[in-house]
């Protein structure tokens, strides 16, 4: 009898994706015990990048157009979309948890995905410290370095381990937030703040997290994650239950809820029920 958890072949767009990501995460080593030899730019505020994201993706999108020269890009440094396939897009952010890479804060990763018609269909998300490969492709499941994933089966957020993040581009909806983490803390076990939301959402696939929420992310922070978690058992919407403002292929920011069917939903409603979801417009 086959083994369900075990994984099925690595699709070809996914085996571009991880070679494209090993590539910048090398490079990502490489600099790790002289950062601060880097040059910094604060491309708004507290929102910083260095010159070490500029390489890795520019080694990413080398990589990718050798093997799909017409898809679209849309990418963190290089902003919106270009490209000759709108339909297709690689969606990439070279780091993601930049702040933490350049503080020497062991919590960051590369992620990439393919999304199709506004849909995420492949993802990789690749931790260069810990060597964790995280994939996904749509209808095929999710794994971390190989291994069959999923989310926890949690049934709600009583005793939940959730995760946040306080971005800068949300400061004025703080309080908001702040409220809302209180709200939950009635009945969640903790609250996490790592500093990497594509990480968060990888964690909440393999279930190190039972859930996270957070507005202000771009979709090159969620899109190989979303995937991630839906592949793996799991529900991510926006924090109006819908899909309009999770992933905003124009470079938007948006908001995110994700877990498994039960908790995601569950948290979704706490985030309506304190008040956080008004902050946003629902249309």
């Amino acid at each position: 009898m086959a083994n369900p958890d075990a994984p099925r072949m690595q699709k070809p767009a996914v085996t571009v994706m991880v070679k494209a990501a090993r590539q910048a995460g090398a490079l990502m080593l490489r600099y790790i015990h002289r950062l601060d030899t880097l040059n910094v730019v604060e491309k708004a505020r507290q929102d910083f990048a260095s010159e070490v994201d500029a390489q890795a993706e520019a080694e990413i999108v080398k990589e990718l157009r050798r093997a799909h020269p017409d898809y679209a890009i849309l990418a963190e440094e290089g902003g919106g979309a270009r490209g000759k396939s709108p339909s297709h897009v690689w969606v990439i952010d070279p780091i993601d948890g930049t702040s933490n890479y350049l503080r020497g804060n062991p919590h960051f990763c590369v992620s990439i995905a393919l999304v199709e018609n506004g849909v995420p269909s492949h993802g990789v998300i690749y931790d260069p410290l810990r060597n964790e490969l995280f994939t996904a492709s749509r209808g095929s499941g999710a794994t971390l370095n190989d291994r069959r994933i999923r989310c926890t089966q949690r049934p709600g957020l009583d005793g939940a381990v959730i995760a946040t993040g306080f971005h800068p581009r949300e400061r004025q909806r703080t309080q908001a937030q702040l409220e809302c983490v209180r709200t939950l803390l009635e009945k969640a076990e903790d609250i996490r703040r790592a500093g990497s939301a594509a990480l968060d959402l990888a964690w909440v696939a393999c279930g190190r997290l039972d859930g996270y929420f957070e507005a202000g992310v771009k979709a090159w922070d969620i899109a190989a994650g979303v995937l991630l978690v839906r592949e793996a058992g799991g529900h991510a919407c926006d924090y109006h239950g819908g899909a309009q403002h999770l992933l905003e292929m124009s470079g938007k920011p948006g908001h995110i809820v994700a877990g498994n069917l039960k908790l995601a939903a569950e948290l979704q409603q706490a985030i309506v029920a304190c008040g956080y979801a008004g902050a946003f417009k629902p249309d």
